[in-house]
């Protein structure tokens, strides 16, 4: 097992170092300074400007490589940011709407007469809780940078 390990691991740094780019219609594998095509050393038969046009060419495709793999981390990191925001705000909506409702029952428990002192201190403290529990949501709805609509 382990010896399978290390030689993928050697197969894979070998094909890190060799890196494949398409000029003129062909592909060659450039491994430092040595251009490869089909495996075979042609470095020498080519001139000095398709050497050059041929590593800028992989440095054009290094250089895209990078920032569309910058591109996707920052699309990444904006759907978290925006399943965040959606989080928030149904944190916030849910306690909103406890608060409301619980509010609406106290007043209406309230103005029945159906309220001892000992009911009503408590009815005082869940609308209290759930009051902050919503600054609290909202708080955090806030902090989000970015906006839902």
């Amino acid at each position: 097992m382990k010896l399978f390990a290390v030689l993928l691991f050697l197969a894979a740094s070998l094909t890190i170092q060799a890196q494949e780019v398409v000029f003129n219609g062909a592909t060659y594998k450039v491994k430092g300074k040595t251009i490869l095509e089909n495996n075979v050393d042609i470095t020498s038969r080519l001139s000095v400007e398709e050497k050059i046009e041929i590593l800028e060419t992989l440095k054009e495709q290094k250089v895209l490589e990078a920032e569309r793999v910058k591109a996707d981390k920052n699309a990444k990191k904006a759907e978290k940011a925006f399943k965040k925001k959606e989080k928030a705000q149904s944190n916030f909506d849910k306690a909103s709407s406890k608060y409301n409702r619980a509010v609406a029952k106290y007043e209406s428990l309230k103005k029945r007469g159906r309220l001892s002192p000992v009911k009503e201190m408590k009815w005082v403290e869940k609308v209290e809780k759930l009051k902050y529990k919503r600054d609290k949501f909202e708080g955090k709805l806030n902090k989000c940078k970015i906006n839902l609509k």
